[in-house]
């Protein structure tokens, strides 16, 4: 049952991606920015920094099957999500085993990844055409909003799962767990 509990918290939050806009006040949406969730990136963070072991990367996993999953239900061209999502984690994979895991570098490593996942995404957009922001707008209306809407989630999600993650860790990876 433990096993299907993270799919199921990102699937759930590949949902509520979906209507994070309709849930914000309408003054912040009303403006020039544009705040896109990448709450699922936000998690995965969380796992790497907080559950995932130095010879496991069922993060990439993750990245690649919800970043898909994210081009199927919220994009018209398939494979951004899926490569931007899978070639972050990645990253964000490898940058976590140099560092030590707390709250501080969990923001930096969120803060990288949201960053760098986005840009990659509106790349992919403004070669395929779907997208024609200059860089100075980018950054400024659609960047800077969203990582910092995503780190202030980060925030509210990390008080919430950190104990949560840590003990499934240590029960996942015990000699003596059932767990797989």
């Amino acid at each position: 049952m433990r096993r299907i509990v993270i799919p199921i918290l990102l699937f759930l939050l590949l949902v509520l991606e979906g209507v994070a806009l309709d849930l914000l006040p309408a003054s912040l949406v009303r403006h020039e920015w544009q705040l896109v969730p990448h709450w699922v990136l936000i998690f995965l963070t969380l796992k790497i920094m907080l559950f995932d072991k130095e010879d496991t990367n069922i993060s990439v996993i993750h990245g690649l099957i919800f970043g898909l999953l994210i081009d199927v239900v919220y994009t018209g061209i398939l494979g951004v999500y899926m490569f931007s999502y899978g070639i972050v984690v990645y990253l964000l994979y490898g940058l976590s085993r140099l560092l030590h895991a707390n709250v501080y570098t969990t923001i930096l490593l969120s803060v990288i990844g949201v960053a760098v996942a986005d840009m990659v995404i509106n790349i992919l957009f403004s070669a395929s055409g779907i997208t024609d922001l200059i860089w100075g707008q980018y950054l400024l209306y659609r960047m800077l909003p969203t990582v910092l809407a995503n780190v202030f989630f980060l925030l509210v999600l990390y008080p919430l799962l950190a104990k949560w993650l840590e003990k499934w860790k240590a029960e996942r990876f015990s000699k003596s767990s059932a767990y797989f």
